[in-house]
């Protein structure tokens, strides 16, 4: 098995976070968004494993379990906020999610 050092990793996972954040910012389409946050998060869940495996910690994957889990979590809510705003707007712009409160 080839030794990637720390620092690619570091790289991709900054990336992948990066992509995600530019996602998030500039689009408009909910979907679009939380594709976005789902990259966002796996990027920090390569972050975290990038550091178990340099420091030799198996601990950190239970984190990174964690992280996958608050996405599916992200991942439900967001697909129904999704189809509320789609029934009482027509559309999933998040210009209009204002248009949601009470």
């Amino acid at each position: 098995m080839t030794n990637i050092p720390l620092s690619h990793w570091l790289a991709l996972a900054t990336a992948l976070f990066a992509i995600g954040t530019i996602g998030v910012i500039t689009r408009r389409n909910m979907l679009i968004a939380l594709m976005s946050l789902e990259i966002m998060l796996n990027g920090v869940g390569l972050a975290f494993l990038a550091f178990a495996r340099f420091r030799g910690d198996v601990s950190v994957h239970a984190a990174v379990f964690i992280v996958m889990a608050v996405a599916a979590a992200e991942v439900a809510i967001g697909l129904a906020l999704a189809i509320a705003m789609y029934r009482n707007n027509g559309s999933i712009d998040l210009d209009q999610a204002s248009r949601l409160k009470g």
